[in-house]
């Protein structure tokens, strides 16, 4: 069997999702299973519709208005007969509203995972509507049934021995499956999603568990870039990637492939493309068990809005190794991740992605037993295999707060 995943930007029009039929059609002859995001900029649209929700805010109506006005016109622009999905549309912004009607004080996490998920069972479940519609054979499959995860909510940790029981299941001898990227499931029914950009990891899960021949993550670049082509002209494209460096490149913050998604297919020794969905027919990128050898192309990777906090004790004291122990257990409490550290005698540095939504706990919670201070709108930029000029290009004309060497990888934080 064959894994696809395709992106938001795949199908964020009509002509994207007859796309999706035309890669389909080019691998005919395989039984494929095909995990899809939300359609084009959904996820960060539902994000305001939570946020209007949550905090009671005035334009709640507007934000969902947006949602489905978008969902609405590309249902027009798709189907000759749009009346049964736009009415399935009008149902789940109902169900929407229901359960902000029936909120009963859960925390901003799990609010946000039980409504932002809408954004994936619609893409979903348009385009299995759209395959009914064209005579296309296939079944819809939920998700959240298959991935289960704790309740870590916007960061579901998976159950692998119940997950990968569920997805066994699946009858592979079928030929065609759709189902959602990014979701994960409870074992008493809640839905979690599995990290913004999660979706690639759920194709990979699906991938692992089933055993599959390979993995393709469809986007709108030819492959893996050494850089993000909307930051950098004409960056240079790699033909191969090891497992080891792919996870390096995306624990860095390379947007191409979620972070997770390496791992499950390393373990069971599947590769994965990245192709582009235009071009079906070319190379991309392959990620397999290879050793990587384009080092003479470094990788810039960029992470925007940043915040750098320089921590310190009350008492003048050193910032010891239990001091630091303090430090990433407050920071793992809120469920965020330290994306660069770096200490001296009186003080510990970490830098993080700025989430307005923690940030003010974070602080308080740190502020009990240290003094800090910290600076916001910043970028971390990361260059593999960097080269003396490389560095000198991205710091160039910018303040630089920190800087960090090692044998491979070069990090610093600038505005």
């Amino acid at each position: 069997m064959l894994v696809f995943k395709f992106g938001g930007a795949s199908v964020k029009e009509p002509e994207g999702v007859k796309n999706l039929v035309k890669i389909l059609e080019h691998f005919e002859g395989n039984n494929i299973l095909v995990v899809v995001s939300a359609m084009g900029k959904t996820t960060n649209a539902m994000e305001e519709v939570v946020k209007s929700a949550y905090f009671k805010k005035e334009n709640l109506e507007e934000k969902i208005e947006v949602v489905r006005a978008f969902h609405t016109d590309l249902i027009l622009g798709l189907f000759k007969n749009p009346d049964p999905i736009l009415n399935f549309l009008d149902d789940k912004i109902n169900e929407i509203r229901i359960k902000f009607e029936r909120y009963n004080g859960e925390k901003f996490d799990e609010f946000y995972d039980q409504i932002v998920s809408f954004g994936e069972i619609l893409s979903t479940k348009i385009i299995s509507y759209y395959f009914e519609e064209i005579d296309l054979m296939h079944k819809w499959l939920d998700s959240r049934k298959y991935i289960k995860t704790d309740s870590t909510f916007r960061e579901g940790k998976v159950n692998w021995d119940v997950t990968k029981s569920s997805i066994e299941l699946i009858d592979q001898d079928f030929p065609l499956y759709i189902t959602q990227g990014f979701l994960g499931g409870t074992s008493d029914g809640k839905t979690t999603t599995l990290g913004r950009e999660g979706s690639d990891y759920s194709a990979s899960i699906f991938a692992h568990c089933l055993g599959a021949e390979s993995v393709t993550i469809w986007k709108d670049v030819p492959g893996v870039l050494c850089a993000d082509p909307r930051l950098f002209e004409n960056p240079g494209k790699y033909e191969q990637l090891s497992y080891q460096e792919a996870i390096e490149m995306t624990y860095y913050g390379a947007t191409v492939i979620h972070p997770k998604t390496i791992k499950p297919l390393q373990n069971s020794a599947i590769p994965l493309f990245v192709k582009p969905f235009l071009h079906p027919s070319e190379s991309g990128t392959v990620v397999d068990d290879k050793p990587f050898t384009q080092t003479d192309l470094p990788s810039v990777i960029v992470k925007k809005n940043q915040v750098l906090i320089s921590i310190s004790t009350l008492d003048f004291s050193f910032v010891t190794e239990a001091n630091i122990s303090n430090i990433f257990e407050i920071i793992a409490r809120h469920n965020l991740k330290c994306n660069l550290s770096q200490n001296s005698a009186m003080s510990y540095t970490v830098c993080l992605d700025f989430d307005e939504m923690k940030f003010d706990d974070l602080k308080a919670d740190l502020q009990k037993r240290f003094k800090i201070l910290y600076n916001t709108d910043l970028e971390l930029i990361t260059v593999r295999h960097y080269q003396s000029e490389t560095l000198k290009n991205i710091t160039e004309g910018r303040k630089v707060f920190v800087e960090q060497l090692s044998r491979n990888t070069a990090q610093v934080v600038v505005r």
